[in-house]
């Protein structure tokens, strides 16, 4: 029986891939056969990573707000291999502040990023895969985006965003042979999320509230993905599939029947 995730001769461009969910992502599509343009704008991990990865792995530096990098990054790709059948939105930063010490122009920057870097993304594919008939995209939102917590208001609300984004995108895009979907990764160990370099054995006991009883690894979002943009996830448009453990399924409360020790 054929591997409904193969995706040999598939083309895939991922943003954010440096680091993290990023290049554990690019590893899980160039598992699959697919050829990855990777970008960035860590240019030096970058191109590491894609040193790493092989040669099915074109590095390309890349600041997600900037429309004319897309425009040469799609063109240089569709020039090269003809077609773009993925993409993947995965660019994005994170903010820990309240909404009252966050600055207004830090506030911009993370929009600027987190939102319309994706809406950058979909505007440039949208023509080439409607031409083709067909495509996949997946946009990294977050577990944020349906349970936010404090600190991260500016983070919540571009994720929502994304997700607004996506379901549009999926009406608008579905009659063309389009699919467009959201992962909704929670407690993922990231550079972006654990700047310490903490071990996962150092911060799993942190997520005791979470039902898994341990945070997430990228490898685990980049399954998910790899799912979506196969055949095996052809009836999949405008979903908002989660990989967050249970985080957002609801809370303990201690010291009634069915929650965890404490």
């Amino acid at each position: 029986m054929k591997n409904a995730t193969h995706l040999t001769n598939k083309v895939a461009l991922v943003t954010g891939a440096a680091r993290g969910i990023g290049r554990a992502i690019c590893q899980a599509l160039v598992d699959s056969g697919a050829t990855v343009i990777a970008t960035d704008i860590l240019t030096e991990e970058l191109n590491q990573m894609a040193q790493e990865l092989g040669d099915k792995v074109t590095p390309m530096t890349h600041d997600v707000t900037d429309e004319l990098q897309w425009q040469s990054i799609v063109s240089a790709t569709l020039e090269k291999h003809q077609k773009i059948d993925i993409l993947v939105n995965n660019a994005g930063i994170l903010l820990f502040a309240t909404l009252e010490t966050t600055e207004p122009q830090q506030f911009r920057k993370l929009i600027d990023i987190n939102i319309t870097g994706t809406f950058l993304g979909l505007h440039s594919v949208i023509p080439c895969m409607k031409k083709a008939g067909s495509g996949a995209i997946v946009n990294i939102s977050s577990a944020s985006s349906i349970l936010p917590n404090n600190g991260t208001g500016a983070y919540a609300a571009s994720k929502y965003a994304v997700r607004g984004l996506t379901r549009t995108a999926a009406l608008e895009l579905g009659p063309f042979g389009i699919r467009v979907n959201s992962v909704h990764p929670g407690a993922v160990n990231t550079p972006m999320t654990n700047p310490q370099g903490l071990s996962s054995e150092e911060l799993n006991p942190r997520y005791k509230f979470i039902p898994q009883q341990r945070g997430c690894q990228p490898e685990e979002v980049a399954n998910m993905v790899n799912f979506l943009v196969s055949d095996q996830a052809s009836y999949c448009n405008g979903t908002e599939m989660v990989v967050d453990g249970g985080l957002t399924a609801g809370q303990y409360y201690y010291g009634v029947p069915g929650a965890p020790a404490q």
